[in-house]
């Protein structure tokens, strides 16, 4: 299959994914999110293909979902959100539930969307210079995928989310549970694939029972219908609208994201 906004190359028994718009920090918009799920169709379907890394191309994990795409054309009603938000959520949750090993590998921003990608892997490997965060209280908006409380506690995670926190660096992303482990920048593909190529080298049937094991019991304790309801909350925020997102997204129509981003740090 040809892509557009993302690239895949087999090592072996391991695939890897880049996000490809460098030129936009790897941000996701509706082409790369249907790409992300046909690549993880391709893996689910292929039997020779025993894990997968995702990484992101130039100095950028991802800077999460495309705030210019939504600026150019906003949503509008509970029922243009809905598909929108569940496009998200379901794409990004595509790694966690892969029937098969994920792999994270993190270089500079992973943040909002980018950041619920890189948490949703089974294993996060970060750069030095990986920089995580969820600022996305901070221009009106809500939390896609709230895997953040369940990997950090609540003290962490309500710290983060509550003050839209979006200069997470790597060692404290390590000392609070986002990450495995931290590697030189230009060493974590390279770790991730290393990773990805001992977990291959497991029986495939153990990789993927132990993996449904997992999950299970953390659908046991309620992870599932918690996402789901965070969900749904996101989806109040963003049909209600805010004043905040309204003016965000409106400067970022007008004068570029990046202004938009200097306004809302700006403290508005």
């Amino acid at each position: 299959m040809d892509y557009r906004r993302i690239t895949f190359e087999r090592r072996e028994a391991v695939g890897l994914v880049t996000l490809n718009r460098p030129e936009r920090a790897n941000a996701m918009d509706r082409t790369m999110l249907a790409e992300l799920n046909a690549v993880c169709d391709s893996a689910e379907a292929d039997e020779t293909l025993r894990a997968l890394v995702v990484t992101g191309a130039g100095g950028a994990f991802s800077s999460g979902f495309d705030l210019k795409e939504q600026a150019a054309a906003p949503p509008e009603g509970v029922a243009q959100w809905r598909e929108v938000l569940r496009d998200d959520f379901d794409t990004v949750m595509r790694f966690w539930h892969l029937s098969k090993p994920t792999v994270a590998a993190v270089r500079g921003p992973a943040l909002a969307g980018g950041c619920e990608l890189a948490l949703a892997c089974d294993v996060t490997v970060a750069a030095e210079d990986a920089r995580f965060g969820e600022p996305e209280l901070r221009f009106g908006a809500g939390i896609v995928v709230m895997l953040m409380p369940w990997l950090t506690g609540p003290k962490h995670a309500k710290e983060i989310l509550l003050s839209g926190e979006d200069e997470i660096g790597a060692q404290r992303a390590y000392e609070i549970g986002l990450v495995n482990r931290v590697v030189p920048a230009g060493d974590e593909v390279e770790a991730a694939l290393a990773l990805a190529r001992r977990m291959a080298a497991v029986e495939p049937a153990l990789l993927r029972r132990t993996k449904a094991t997992v999950n299970r019991m953390y659908r046991m304790m309620g992870l599932d219908d918690a996402l789901e309801m965070a969900l749904e909350q996101d989806l109040l925020i963003e049909a209600e609208g805010t004043a905040t997102k309204r003016e965000f997204l409106e400067i970022a129509r007008t004068q570029g994201l990046r202004a938009a981003i200097a306004w809302r740090d700006a403290g508005r």
